[in-house]
């Protein structure tokens, strides 16, 4: 795929992951989720943030009851949407403690979960809609993950879940937007 607008890009990554049928989309997360089991930052991790998945993403409910099974603190952002930034929240299960927020996207329970400080966080799971072996990272448009990015202590590891379709050749990039550290996929780990 060459080089375009994001928008055009984005439009393409998503048909193509959208067109992975759900039973292999299965398949694929699983083979991912032991991919990133196998990481040292994961092993050294206390604290992780996991996106919690939505429509057709890298499914990541069982990596967040597996963190939790293994004793790790798992946070998950939730949508402030007056202020256009991402708040974290400490979630101790994965079945109770998500409910559907904005567009549908599963979010801690306001009341449930406890608020968590971006200095709490050791390793970062971001979604994304494409990247490019520059772990360059082509997110959904609004910048809540970057912003967020930006209030991290330096040198926490971003690692990005995504399926092989979600892979080109170049990401249009700008001075603003944030690499991830090391992108995982269904057939390869590839590190910035």
């Amino acid at each position: 795929m060459m080089p375009g607008t994001k928008t055009a890009v984005r439009h393409e990554i998503l048909g193509l992951r959208d067109a992975i049928s759900q039973d292999l989309r299965r398949e694929k997360s699983e083979a991912i989720a032991a991919r990133f089991m196998t990481l040292p930052e994961y092993s050294a991790a206390v604290s992780i943030l996991f996106y919690v998945n939505f429509r057709s993403e890298v499914g990541t409910r069982g990596l967040i009851a597996r963190a939790l099974k293994d004793g790790k603190k798992v946070l998950a952002p939730k949508v402030d949407r007056k202020s256009h930034r991402l708040k974290l929240y400490e979630i101790k299960d994965e079945s109770s403690d998500l409910e559907a927020g904005y567009m549908g996207i599963y979010e801690p329970v306001d009341g449930r979960a406890r608020e968590a400080s971006p200095d709490e966080v050791e390793l970062v799971v971001m979604p994304g809609v494409g990247f490019d072996p520059l772990c360059r990272r082509l997110g959904y448009g609004g910048g809540y993950y970057d912003r967020l990015v930006e209030t991290l202590r330096p040198g926490v590891p971003l690692v990005a879940l995504a399926f092989e379709a979600q892979m080109v050749d170049e990401i249009p990039s700008e001075e603003h937007d944030k690499r991830v550290d090391r992108i995982i996929t269904e057939t390869r780990t590839i590190a910035a």
